[in-house]
């Protein structure tokens, strides 16, 4: 891929059970831990940010426009 120069980006995720969802319900913010997906569920799109920590992650997760009427999976890159 990296060869032919059609991978832009990418790094490998940490487990599902690492991972918080974060939706946004009548402003309130709710939070699970481990992955909300179901097999019924599908990816719609990804974002990669960078954040001190998952407080500050989950901060910018609530502010997206997704966590209003679906959901937002936060999980961490694995680390070196």
């Amino acid at each position: 891929m990296t060869r032919r120069g059609v991978r832009l980006d990418g790094s490998r995720t940490r487990p599902s059970e690492d991972a918080t969802t974060v939706r946004v319900r009548n402003g309130a913010r709710l939070l699970t831990d481990g992955p909300y997906a179901e097999t019924k569920e599908q990816m719609a799109g990804f974002d990669v940010i960078e954040c001190a920590d998952l407080d500050e992650a989950i901060e910018v997760a609530a502010k997206h426009p997704v966590a209003k009427f679906g959901m937002v999976e936060v999980r961490p890159f694995w680390t070196d």
